[in-house]
């Protein structure tokens, strides 16, 4: 299974931890803009670098070029942002999976601009599933249908949201707190800060967009 992990250039405390994926043989390293140095500063050699790289000095610049032979540089006044770029360059992996990290924690109008992004690509790639990861959470859209929920110990906290509609027939299982049935209404915190018992919970679901966010204490 391919993994690409594409880094953003959001603040540096906020990036995920690299050591699992570095430990992983088929992991992809994509750095937008400022997330290229990112990566190499991590000892990653990025397997492609995309970006107009305004938020590099020159020497940075210099540094980030030397470092891969797959880069694409942009004009600053275009349509897509630099993780917008980074992700389509990521599907061209035919990845199962993409990691975002370092688009929370900055500007805010960054990190809507990432969860929307995620949204939209979501459910054009329903094959593929999309993460957005910090050194504290990780964000997924779900789509309807029965979804197997993986323990994971760094992770302990699982919260379920509505996006756009509520959310049908929400049934959780192996989780602290159950349902059977029930609804997650837009506006509503009650499916917050749950619980996987076991090695896997599950949560199915008939209609709506399901925003699922796991956390560390």
């Amino acid at each position: 299974m391919t993994v690409v992990v594409v880094c953003a250039g959001g603040p540096k405390e906020e990036l995920c931890s690299f050591s699992l994926f570095q430990e992983q043989n088929d992991v992809v390293f994509i750095g937008a803009d400022r997330g290229a140095l990112y990566l190499i500063e991590q000892g990653i050699t990025p397997h492609a670098i995309v970006g107009d790289f305004d938020s590099l000095t020159h020497e940075e610049y210099e540094l980030v070029m030397t470092h891969t032979n797959d880069r694409q540089r942009f004009q600053e006044e275009k349509n897509e942002t630099d993780t917008d770029l980074a992700l389509l360059k990521a599907y061209t992996y035919q990845p199962k999976e993409i990691v975002l990290t370092g688009v929370t924690g900055g500007r805010l109008d960054h990190y809507e601009a990432a969860v929307r992004s995620i949204y939209r690509l979501q459910k054009e790639h329903p094959q593929v599933a999309l993460k957005i990861m910090n050194h504290a959470n990780m964000l997924q859209f779900l789509s309807p249908g029965t979804h197997i929920i993986p323990a994971d110990k760094q992770y302990r906290y699982l919260s379920f949201f509505a996006h756009e509609e509520p959310i049908q027939d929400v049934t959780l299982r192996q989780v602290k707190y159950e349902t059977t049935n029930e609804e997650i209404s837009l506006g509503t915190s009650r499916f917050t800060s749950n619980e996987i018992i076991g090695d896997s919970g599950s949560i199915s679901f008939t209609q709506g967009i399901c925003l699922m966010i796991r956390s560390i204490d």
